[in-house]
């Protein structure tokens, strides 16, 4: 095993040497099946339900991590780089990361640091300064809130900086979340601009290959439909409640992306771009109670405020 997993990372034959095999397509597939479900089987039923979301998540992100990173050939890769894909970044655009060269990184500048700062530091605000002051006897508001600081303290903020950190010693690693706010469609917003991490994982594992055989629509259509299903793992299993929500959001994701391509859109109005704004914002925001519902707002992310110390 431990042979096998250096190979990964030894340097390239010599150009007489046979020409190495492409990975089978089982290959890497292990962790992300099983980890994810020994979560499931082992964690004690008396948990805390943050902590058991949290670490469901955390066990799909590492077989993620590991699949994207044992399916990537990158022998000229150091080994440093290696640890660093798997330890020191949360992306999974394990090419980019492992075989990008200096050239291909942008380094930031001191505009990008201080955006990336000052993101961290308006979600920390949002966590400590904002949350407390909200009733308590409106959890799921105190829920809401306290996700946003959350979600821009972690994505739009550390993960950013992280990016700028790597991108300085000459890493490729682009930030996660690209201005999700300028999103002109449904597609652009899903598609280039959230937590492009996901999107690189199924556009490689799953897009790509169900493409071939039945169409990009189809394809594009299950990567929400799979989505869904994950998030349910992650949001729903942990909350005891909500089952189905996250699924449903991401349904109505997928039939939106498929409806503004067609004519009937056009004629609507989409096609132009504040009918497309605006048609994206209403598919975005009107289910979002659906993605993140009252028993996991309120069971899971409310509890997990008080852990960190956001609220008492």
């Amino acid at each position: 095993m431990l042979a096998n997993l250096l190979s990964h990372v030894k340097e390239s034959p010599p150009v007489s040497a046979a020409r190495p095999t492409s990975p089978r397509w089982y290959h890497g597939w292990a962790p992300l099946l099983f980890l994810p479900a020994a979560v499931f089987l082992l964690v004690p039923a008396d948990w805390p339900r943050w902590a058991f979301m949290w670490l469901v998540a955390f066990a799909i992100y590492v077989g993620c991590k590991w699949l994207t990173w044992r399916r990537t050939p990158a022998p000229d890769a150091p080994l440093w780089r290696h640890a660093a894909y798997l330890l020191a970044w949360p992306g999974l655009d394990a090419n980019a990361f492992l075989n990008g060269d200096r050239d291909q990184a942008k380094p930031p500048n001191a505009d990008e640091w201080l955006f990336a700062i000052a993101k961290t530091a308006f979600g920390i605000g949002v966590l400590y300064a904002v949350t407390p002051l909200l009733p308590a006897d409106k959890p799921y508001l105190v829920g809401w809130v306290g996700m946003v600081g959350l979600i821009f303290t972690m994505h739009f903020g550390a993960f950013h900086l992280l990016a700028c950190a790597w991108r300085t010693l000459g890493v490729p690693a682009k930030p996660l979340m690209h201005w999700p706010i300028a999103a002109t469609s449904v597609s652009d917003f899903w598609g280039r601009r959230w937590n492009t991490a996901f999107r690189d994982l199924t556009h490689r594992f799953l897009f790509r290959p169900i493409a071939a055989r039945v169409g990009p629509r189809s394809a594009g259509f299950a990567g929400f439909a799979l989505s869904g299903l994950i998030h349910d793992l992650v949001i729903s299993v942990p909350a005891g409640g909500g089952d189905g929500g996250p699924t449903a959001f991401f349904t109505i994701q997928g039939l939106a992306l498929l409806a503004e391509r067609t004519q009937a859109s056009k004629r609507l109005g989409l096609g132009s771009s504040w009918g497309a704004r605006l048609f994206t914002a209403l598919v975005l925001i009107g289910p979002a109670p659906l993605l993140f519902h009252p028993p996991f707002v309120e069971r899971v992310i409310v509890p997990f405020l008080a852990i960190v110390g956001a609220i008492q």
